[in-house]
């Protein structure tokens, strides 16, 4: 149920605020929660808004007759979503986070499965100039298919002037990717200077591939962790 107050404003017009907590999905990090935040808060009818990181959810108080569509809109800008339309937010939520599980759970698969052919070119082929082109052209998917969440969300974020974690893995990822390419294409240019044109490609894929299994591995332990509270809940007596 929504708490209701009643407030004044500068014209002394009576307000009715509404307080209500919202599922949060997409936050990875506390930089995200703190994004969220403050979309949220430069909302127009918004007062306050409150992210809970560790349960994924936001405390917001707004005026009642705003759209709750408005602080969806808001929120999806910069790459994250709220549940604000469901009878059952927390099933729903459930539901989401079980798909968002099984989503990077592939990504994490096959990135690996591709990284390892780079990883083992780049450490122990680095001199073979075929073997630049073979890394090339499997990191290409590793980075704009399976990886492409974190550059969409960095340039999401880019577009409010602020930063997280997917704006740190999308720069030195794609910096790796762009120089290495570019000494693949052009290793003349180097060579003319007495240099020798290194590539990257096992560095920015290894960094999506380690990413993306940290963030599996933490998808896991929240779901443990809500079965875990789920069944403490029920624990409790009736009456």
């Amino acid at each position: 149920m929504d708490a209701i107050d009643i407030i004044e404003d500068t014209e002394r017009k009576p307000k009715t605020v509404s307080k209500k907590s919202f599922p949060v999905t997409g936050m990875t990090c506390a930089a995200c929660a703190s994004s969220v935040e403050s979309m949220l808060g430069h909302t127009e009818g918004v007062y306050n808004a409150s992210v809970n990181f560790a349960n994924s959810t936001v405390l917001v108080e707004y005026d009642s007759a705003m759209d709750l569509s408005d602080l969806q809109n808001a929120v999806r800008q910069i790459g994250y979503d709220i549940i604000v339309d469901a009878e059952d937010p927390t099933e729903v939520q459930e539901e989401l986070s079980k798909k968002h599980y099984v989503s990077i759970k592939k990504r994490t698969l096959w990135s690996a499965i591709l990284t390892l052919p780079i990883f083992l070119l780049g450490m122990f082929f680095m001199d073979w100039v075929l073997g630049r082109w073979i890394s090339l052209v499997l990191a290409v998917p590793i980075l704009f298919w399976f990886g492409r969440s974190f550059f969409i969300n960095a340039l999401k974020q880019a577009r409010f002037g602020k930063a997280n974690m997917d704006t740190l893995v999308a720069l030195s990822t794609g910096i790796a990717f762009l120089f290495s390419a570019f000494n693949t294409f052009f290793p003349e240019f180097w060579l003319s200077k007495g240099m020798e044109p290194h590539v990257y490609y096992e560095a920015a894929t290894v960094i999506i591939t380690f990413i993306s299994l940290g963030k599996l591995l933490e998808e896991k332990a929240k779901s443990n962790t809500s079965s875990a509270i789920k069944k403490l809940i029920g624990l409790q007596p009736k009456t």
